[in-house]
């Protein structure tokens, strides 16, 4: 199975290093050789159909800036529309207002007949339902596990382990950066100002944090969790949001007053769409604090299912990704 990865900072470079390290565990479990193909950034690239050295081209990004040593002067749509691979890994950032590039990418891929795996929140936050139909029409597969809480398992756990519940609704945090600042506050009896400056200083918030702390982010995955498993038809703009940047450091000390802390929740089901800072018992598992993501699902059968992980970081959305590659390996075995 060959594999394009399209945006190579982070997360590329650690699905790189996965892919590489489960290359032999790929030939015993699936008896397929798993390798890159092709790899690119926003200013170059690199192909061969003999497949690339992931450590070769993590020490190029890391020594020049660029993944490959061919210069990119046209869009990286065009670029995927040249080569031939099997499957397209698109993790370039997020650009909430256009979906761009990974839409384009992710469009292209699908319609020259290639499955999609991606982290990228943008396109299924604006144009889920569109995508998911061409993905049908050309008979690919789109996978997402990644867009929503990194390493914690749910897409995938929703419509592939439970696919015979009813689920009614899905409360969780979503966002480990505002996890963190609300339980810094909480904890520390810190401003919001220096609870978001910590967290910027040990690299869990942006240098531009607008989408954590105005709940944007979380919003696109509650868009996507709603169209993914309650078949909506919704983007993040019919979300109703309310961020954190308001919460003060008296709101703070009146929850604790009442054995409660405030938590940034996001609540979806068929009727309700919406993340907002909600007041939360003391040892409920929505209490939770740090950086983890925490998601809870109300199922008619097996009752109030809840996994807890690391919502990111290079690893822990590589194993999403990692875990839509199974899939696809395991769907092309069987067939």
């Amino acid at each position: 199975m060959d594999i394009f990865i399209a945006g190579f900072g982070t997360v590329g470079q650690g699905v790189a290093e996965v892919m590489k390290e489960r290359a032999a565990w790929f030939e015993r479990r699936f008896d397929e050789c798993v390798r890159i193909v092709g790899a690119l950034d926003s200013s170059s690239f690199e192909f061969s159909s003999n497949g690339l050295d992931p450590e070769i081209l993590i020490r190029r990004k890391k020594m020049t800036g660029k993944v490959g040593t061919i210069e990119l002067k046209d869009e990286s749509c065009h670029i995927l529309r040249q080569f031939d691979y099997d499957v397209l890994v698109e993790v370039t950032p997020m650009n909430i207002s256009t979906g761009e590039p990974g839409y384009s990418n992710i469009l292209t891929a699908m319609e020259s007949g290639k499955d999609v795996i991606t982290s990228n929140k943008g396109p299924l936050a604006l144009k889920f339902s569109e995508l998911i139909r061409i993905a049908k029409r050309n008979g690919v597969q789109l996978r997402f596990e990644a867009t929503v809480g990194g390493a914690t398992p749910v897409i995938n756990l929703s419509r592939e382990l439970l696919m015979g519940e009813r689920i009614s609704s899905i409360r969780g945090i979503l966002n480990g950066t505002c996890n963190f600042i609300l339980h810094r506050m909480r904890e520390e009896g810190l401003p919001f100002a220096q609870a978001l400056k910590e967290a910027q200083e040990i690299g869990i918030a942006e240098r531009d944090p607008t989408y954590d702390i105005e709940g944007v982010d979380s919003a696109c995955k509650a868009a996507i969790l709603a169209n993914a498993i309650f078949d909506l038809n919704k983007t993040y703009k019919d979300v109703k949001r309310v961020g954190i940047s308001g919460i003060t450091e008296d709101a703070i000390a009146l929850a604790a007053e009442e054995k409660k802390v405030i938590r940034l929740i996001a609540e979806i089901s068929s009727k309700r769409l919406e993340v907002s800072p909600r007041l939360v018992p003391v040892g409920h598992p929505l209490s939770i604090g740090g950086t983890l993501n925490i998601i809870q699902l109300s199922t008619d059968l097996a009752g109030e299912i809840t996994v807890v992980g690391r919502g990111a970081g290079k690893f822990e959305t590589a194993s999403a990704i990692l875990s839509d590659l199974v899939a696809l390996l395991k769907d092309k075995s069987t067939r």
